[in-house]
């Protein structure tokens, strides 16, 4: 009897397991995220690290994706955009972000949305205000935002000024640094105008982009020692209470690794130690040169790209620790979705990896008051 008891409980427990009901609950998960957890299958999950150039509702739905990019494109023609948020919204089991990158000035996609933002400041520009005209300006653009749809700005640039050999960095000359940790208080009250509007905002380029190159036409470096580097984190650090989202970014700092910032442990590792539930998102995975250092940075990039080797880009930003991935380049999402869970259910490891991330996610979206319908 002894031994028919120890069958039946190894049958249950191995049934649980194929069911994906046998993985542990995330620790920290807020009690009222329980239910969902619970109700969630192993797709769900994954789905949940994927943010996609703007699709169609159907696609959004059916790979059950964890937010959308929305750019200028899409907001010249807003009511079709509007109509297709609100599809999504009443059909998606888990809300999504629904995510910009407006910076102003030369990163300023609501230009078409209202006239009043034709010229939206700069950072730059913002820097030079008192942090009261900040906040009321970034709640006032944030506003602009909600009423459109969105709930997630991939803003402050919070990237150094001039890197470790005194010339400006790209973000800088472009006028969409805040500066360094001097400036902070300023890029505070940006987020916190957001913030009142609604709007979640994503602090970037980690671990800040010391570079006077566009690493999304090419492959940017810095030569910044480690000590210069905790110098670029400082600001991070500061805004990490009112940010909850890191941007990562794609430039090699040699001292550290010959790899992409996205796809080096070490530096991914210090985003998550800052706060171990920061949602740290990746740039666009379908960028050239991170396919590009992937297959091999002396090799011409192979076209069209094989799918083999875009596993191995997910892959490495899995390996580094990021926890939502991005690609502008939505049939691509597919093969994000695929590799994650070929890789959850070949490997424990793998699967407690990926969960440790969809947690992040699902806490961060509730503590925003996206969740409070489950």
């Amino acid at each position: 009897m002894f031994v028919a008891r120890k069958r039946i409980l190894f049958i249950v427990a191995m049934a649980l397991t194929l069911c994906g009901l046998a993985t542990a609950t995330p620790q920290g998960l807020p009690q009222e995220l329980q239910p969902l957890w619970d109700s969630m299958t192993l797709e769900e999950k994954v789905g949940q690290m994927i943010m996609v150039y703007m699709s169609p509702p159907d696609f959004v739905i059916e790979n059950n994706l964890g937010g959308v990019l929305v750019m200028g494109a899409h907001l010249s023609t807003r009511n079709q955009l509007q109509k297709n948020l609100k599809n999504i919204a009443s059909r998606a089991k888990i809300p999504l972000l629904v995510t910009i990158d407006q910076e102003g000035g030369h990163v300023n996609r609501i230009r078409s949305l209202d006239r009043k933002w034709e010229k939206a400041p700069s950072a730059k520009e913002m820097r030079e205000m008192a942090p009261e005209k900040i906040e009321r300006t970034a709640r006032e653009i944030g506003a602009t935002l909600k009423k459109t749809g969105i709930n997630l700005n991939l803003a402050p640039a919070i990237d150094p000024p001039s890197d470790i050999n005194g010339r400006e960095t790209f973000m800088e000359l472009h006028g969409r640094s805040w500066g360094g940790i001097e400036n902070i208080e300023k890029a505070r009250a940006f987020v916190k105008g957001m913030k009142a509007s609604g709007i979640i905002s994503a602090a970037k380029h980690f671990p800040g982009y010391d570079s006077e190159t566009n690493s999304d036409l090419q492959m940017a470096e810095s030569d910044a020692t480690e000590n210069k580097i905790r110098e670029n984190v400082a600001p991070f650090k500061a805004l990490a209470p009112d940010a909850p989202v890191i941007m990562m970014s794609s430039v090699r700092y040699t001292k550290i690794s010959d790899a992409p910032a996205v796809f080096e442990p070490k530096i991914v590792k210090m985003a998550h130690d800052i706060d171990d539930d920061i949602v740290v998102l990746t740039d666009d995975l379908w960028g050239t040169n991170l396919r590009a250092w992937i297959s091999g940075p002396e090799a011409p990039l192979p076209n069209p790209y094989p799918a083999s080797e875009f596993k191995k880009v997910v892959k490495a930003a899995l390996d580094a620790g990021n926890d939502m991935f991005m690609t502008t380049y939505p049939t691509k999402a597919v093969d994000m979705k695929n590799t994650l869970l070929e890789l959850a259910r070949q490997s424990d490891d793998y699967l407690v990896r990926i969960e440790k991330s969809v947690a992040r996610i699902l806490k961060m979206k509730f503590r925003a008051g996206l969740l409070t319908s489950h």
